[in-house]
């Protein structure tokens, strides 16, 4: 039997081809490592906007109570409410663990925010969504304790 060679299309040479080259250079990060810079792009700015909540709880209480003025909600309870919100999300999300779960906690934040607080900083709040739809919908990727956990259930066969 005769072996056919496989078709290769001829690569572009000079300027086009040089083009072509470096444009497909990003295509070689790996996709986990974009996973890692969004999850900890996105807890940093949770993580930092807790913190400020809790430097000066008083200060805080009353923003909840005069200017953020969430419907349905008292704010000596939303207040706390958020604050761990941002807490837990920041965490799970640093460290890839339950990070959708993480995520689809500081996505509610953020609808929250968007909604009924600053809707007009509605580019800042689309730019956050999106690093957390990411992780929702693709996970926290391997460098996360979500992925050691995966690897370590489905070897003990669990």
């Amino acid at each position: 039997m005769t072996a056919i060679p496989e078709y290769s299309p001829p690569r572009p040479a000079g300027l086009v081809g040089l083009y072509r080259r470096v444009i497909k250079l990003p295509e070689r990060i790996p996709f986990s490592l974009v996973q890692l810079a969004a999850r900890v792009a996105i807890a940093h700015v949770f993580w930092q906007s807790a913190q400020s909540k809790l430097a000066s709880w008083p200060v805080t209480l009353q923003l909840f109570a005069s200017e953020y003025n969430l419907p349905l909600i008292d704010p000596s309870i939303a207040a706390p409410l958020a604050t761990t919100a941002e807490i837990t999300g920041a965490v799970l999300l640093f460290l890839g663990l339950f990070s959708r779960l993480g995520a689809l906690l500081l996505l509610g934040v953020v609808s929250v925010i968007q909604i009924f607080v600053f809707p007009e900083n509605w580019a800042e709040h689309l730019l956050w969504a999106s690093l957390l739809l990411l992780v929702l919908t693709r996970g926290a990727g391997a460098f996360s304790l979500d992925y050691v956990a995966e690897r370590t259930f489905s070897a003990s066969g669990k």
